[in-house]
């Protein structure tokens, strides 16, 4: 986004902005002003769709959008209030885009029936379906495809249960922002994090380990200052690798909890990226479990 110069997408959505890349960037008012730029270019005939509850993205609207000549057509997702566009309100999801003729009354949908979960999922198909209703989709194939939509790999990914603990990929959650919005997700956590630090500030997840996790399972690069930010909150383990991790995480959890692979870091210090992370550990989690499908035989009488 730093180097664009006609760059002018008809749809543009800004789902959420926190702290990432601070490697690269020199401050964090630099990575919102190369975010924003996608729509520096839109004009009145362009779309912008806006996360309404994010605070830094309200700040970028104020900012930089309201203060632009010629300004895209804007339409917001939210979990929080009703609003033009998509919301999510009294366990439904609405659509309300009057310019399309689709008003709330007339369609709603229940998280409860998505096959994806989490609560960042829900803002997600919300913006999503924004995005469809645009570009001219049917509300019933928007519909449709919310219901049916197994999710991607990697992203709060459901691996396998092992006497009764689920076990999650979310190896792309590589920022404290995907951290908290997965850990929002779960109770009874044993979260396996670490990697490569991209200058990420692991204080800010304090709350959440302190209310939602049993166990912390360590590993890679970022390891020793991870534990630093959150150490006093929880058992804290150190492991060398993805096998030990979720060996060492089966025998902290018990049934019902749940396995946690949210790493909050970059995947480079022990991996080619952040899918080759999440198929070593979906790897490592299904080796357990084939190996108890195996060792459990008829006993003898």
């Amino acid at each position: 986004m730093e180097s664009i110069k006609n760059f002018r997408p008809k749809i543009a959505v800004l789902l959420n902005i926190t702290p990432d890349h601070l490697d690269r960037y020199h401050t964090m008012e630099e990575y919102i002003n190369a975010k924003a730029r996608v729509f520096e270019n839109q004009g009145a005939v362009d779309y912008l769709i806006l996360n309404a509850n994010d605070p830094v993205i309200k700040k970028v609207e104020s900012e930089k959008l309201k203060v632009k000549s010629e300004k895209p057509k804007t339409l917001y997702f939210s979990r929080e209030k009703a609003v033009e566009g998509v919301y999510y309100k009294n366990g439904m999801i609405y659509f309300y885009l009057p310019e399309f003729n689709i008003l709330p009354s007339a369609f709603s949908l229940q998280p409860s029936t998505f096959m994806i979960k989490g609560v960042h999922n829900i803002e997600n198909a919300m913006a999503a379906s924004a995005a469809a209703l645009v570009s001219g989709c049917p509300v019933d194939a928007v519909r449709d495809v919310l219901r049916d939509f197994p999710g991607l790999e990697h992203r709060l990914e459901f691996v396998c249960e092992i006497d009764g603990v689920g076990f999650f990929n979310d190896s792309k959650g590589s920022n404290t922002g995907a951290v908290i919005k997965s850990l929002g997700s779960f109770q009874n956590i044993v979260l396996i994090m670490g990697g490569r630090d991209k200058a990420g500030d692991f204080t800010i997840l304090r709350d959440l380990i302190k209310e939602r996790v049993k166990a912390l399972i360590l590993l890679g690069e970022a390891k020793e200052k991870i534990a630093r930010a959150l150490e006093g909150l929880t058992e804290i383990v150190f492991v060398n690798d993805i096998n030990e991790a979720v060996e060492v995480s089966l025998s902290r959890a018990s049934g019902g909890d749940v396995v946690l692979l949210s790493p909050g870091c970059a995947s480079f210090d022990m991996f080619v990226d952040f899918e080759d992370r999440g198929r070593q550990f979906k790897k490592a989690v299904h080796e357990i479990q084939n190996s108890k499908i195996k060792n459990c035989g008829i006993p003898k009488i």
